[in-house]
């Protein structure tokens, strides 16, 4: 037995934890689709408090949208896992970009909304994982496995 077999053994045995192309799929998304809304919050800043609602609204919805797409696309059945990972991960790495911008630019950070938006991150993460959950048991599959 040759360690070519053997890894293709293992590999058998243990199917890869991770489908990074459903990971990726929803991160496009909530980029895609979220980012441009806290953008338009940044821009117009806390002035405007209903339009700011609004844009928080947008962007969880989109993050719903992600979480759910990356839930949906994911072949290794673990739908809510895929969509948590890729709400909290997205979020996380587009709101390290805010902090940089906020230090070089010498203003405060507010750690206290970063920190309770991540929990409505979380939240809508798990959503999106049970629509997509949902999508998955129901019948509808990605056009790229028909």
């Amino acid at each position: 037995m040759t360690e070519d077999d053997r890894v293709a053994q293992i590999e058998a045995v243990l199917p890869r934890r991770w489908d990074v192309d459903a990971l990726r799929a929803g991160a496009s998304v909530c980029v895609t689709l979220a980012v441009p809304f806290r953008i338009l919050a940044a821009v117009v800043g806390s002035d405007s408090g209903g339009l700011n609602a609004l844009f928080f609204v947008l962007f969880v919805t989109f993050f719903v949208i992600g979480a759910g797409c990356a839930a949906w696309v994911q072949r290794t059945a673990t739908p809510l896992s895929h969509a948590l990972v890729t709400a909290i991960g997205t979020y996380l790495v587009v709101e390290v970009a805010f902090v940089v911008v906020r230090l070089a630019r010498g203003t405060d950070i507010p750690w206290f909304a970063i920190f309770f938006t991540l929990s409505v991150i979380s939240a809508a993460g798990l959503v999106g994982g049970f629509l997509g959950s949902r999508l998955q048991a129901s019948g509808f599959v990605p056009s790229s496995r028909r």
